[in-house]
């Protein structure tokens, strides 16, 4: 910060006025809306969905799990088609996590219960996310797809072996076979809900087969 003074005529007082260097302050500079200066929306990619007519699949991920949405948009703002928290899955007997696996079972749930209701295409919205191969995003989208919607997104972007829990599994055995006290350490959350995570992949299709059905 670069301070700038100058002295009254009345006394030796000086007032400081702070100026941060670089700072912008000519007429044409434009705070950005708190939101995107927070990185939580890019307001130019949401503009160009909700011009369009078709309903948003929006994906988000918190430390613990996934949230996946159908929302159309109106002039009262966002309405709410479907809505499925991983929470949800444990009725079906599922452990959820933060993972691929559990990113696809809420995509074909709420992809079933938006297709009740009418609705048989969508835009994926993966808001400030960056659109990366084998991103649980994409786990999400293929179970919406896999109940029967359709999307402007390929479903190639995530391998079979990510989305069934195929490598946690692998990794799973591996370690346990190895080091059984790292093992109740990494998949602690598992053992307490008494999954156990070297079976996954048979989890996972009983469930799908659950929602599916």
């Amino acid at each position: 910060m670069r301070h700038t003074s100058r002295t009254t005529s009345s006394s030796s007082e000086k007032i400081f006025t702070g100026v941060y260097v670089g700072q912008a302050t000519g007429p044409v500079y434009k705070v950005a809306f708190r939101r995107r200066r927070e990185n939580l929306t890019n307001y130019a990619k949401r503009l160009a969905l909700v011009k369009g007519d078709k309903p948003r699949m929006v994906v988000r991920k918190s430390t613990t799990g996934v949230t996946v949405q159908f929302l159309e948009f109106t002039n009262k703002g966002d309405k709410v088609i479907s809505a499925v928290r991983s929470p949800m899955l444990k009725q079906y007997g599922w452990s959820p996590r933060c993972n691929s696996p559990t990113a696809y079972l809420c995509g074909l749930l709420a992809g079933k219960l938006a297709g009740k209701k009418g609705v048989k295409e969508f835009n994926l919205d993966i808001g400030m996310y960056t659109p990366s191969k084998g991103s649980l995003l994409f786990a999400a989208l293929k179970g919406a797809l896999d109940s029967g919607l359709q999307s402007n997104y390929s479903n190639d972007m995530i391998t079979d072996d990510r989305i069934n829990g195929a490598t946690i599994a692998k990794y799973a055995s591996e370690l346990k076979s190895k080091d059984e006290a790292k093992y109740g350490k990494v998949f602690s959350a598992y053992i307490k809900d008494k999954f156990q995570p070297e079976k996954i992949v048979e989890a996972f299709n009983a469930v799908k087969g659950k929602i599916s059905a």
